[in-house]
């Protein structure tokens, strides 16, 4: 197993004290030394070892086959881990003691029915979670609203753009009420003018509805600009390389993209991601 790079090693010009969001608090998520290997025999992620604190914004950085979104689905529950240990520590449990993280999850595609209006497609979780109808719809109203799309409530999908379909997807996700917000490049596709928007958009949710937010993402300066911390992976298998902080309040704003500090944050990420793939196998 690679142990993780201290960030002294990435940049010695500059060095970053660890971060503290989490210091005094108990974590919401831990994994230790998790892994994953596939039928075929190809090991996705071995030795994953990440703790994840209340009201967090993590980004999960790497090139493309280092098991980004892997990872993402075993945190999810929609893959299992071929050993190691994810735990929640602040979870309630079912019956049949599987614990219940309240989870919701925006995937790199908005995966929205194209016969469903848009808040039947944002209702669909509620439907399948057996919630009343009535409860449903408000819960569907406020969703939307959160995201401003309320009066984009009649429409499918073909009549919405890249943006309104991913603030839709979004919305799906939120409408169950979760803790903690996956989200596996949301907005890759998008134009930089969109993605822009739809990044400050998430900071303003992520701050009023008080979520802690997993993002994968393959952009250094779209990382920066959202994350609280930053954790860099490297490939075959993947492995935590680097965990960077980026100690500015939210919320943030074009000054914060303009200012010298981002400039530092970038290099000293982009660095990182350097080694990472130089540690990686893309052979």
């Amino acid at each position: 197993m690679t142990a993780a790079v201290p960030i002294k090693a990435v940049a010695e010009s500059t060095p970053i004290k660890a971060a503290t969001s989490g210091a005094h608090q108990r974590p919401l998520l831990r994994l230790s030394d998790v892994a994953k290997t596939f039928s075929t025999g190809t090991t996705a992620l071995a030795g994953i070892g990440l703790t994840i604190f209340p009201g967090e914004f993590v980004s999960l950085l790497g090139p493309s086959g280092c098991g980004k979104s892997t990872l993402l689905k075993l945190i999810a529950g929609l893959a299992t881990p071929s050993s190691g240990v994810i735990d929640w520590p602040q979870s309630t449990y079912t019956a049949d003691g599987s614990p219940e993280p309240a989870l919701g999850f925006v995937f790199q595609e908005p995966t929205l029915l194209p016969w469903r209006t848009t808040a039947d497609n944002v209702q669909l979780p509620l439907l399948l979670a057996g919630v009343n109808r009535q409860e449903a719809r408000e819960r569907v109203s406020e969703a939307l609203a959160q995201v401003g799309l309320s009066a984009a409530a009649n429409l499918h999908p073909r009549q919405l753009s890249g943006g309104m379909k991913m603030r839709a997807s979004i919305a799906r996700a939120l409408v169950t009420q979760p803790k903690i917000l996956l989200m596996d490049e949301p907005f890759a596709a998008l134009d930089e003018i969109t993605r822009t928007k739809l990044n400050d958009e998430l900071l303003e949710l992520f701050a009023r509805q008080k979520l802690t937010v997993i993002f994968v993402t393959h952009s250094v300066y779209e990382s920066v600009y959202l994350s609280s911390r930053i954790v860099v992976m490297s490939s075959g298998p993947g492995r935590v390389t680097a965990e960077i902080p980026v100690e500015v309040k939210y919320p943030r704003s074009e000054e914060f993209r303009m200012s010298p500090l981002y400039n530092e944050r970038c290099r000293l990420v982009s660095a990182a991601l350097r080694r990472a793939m130089s540690i990686g196998d893309f052979t």
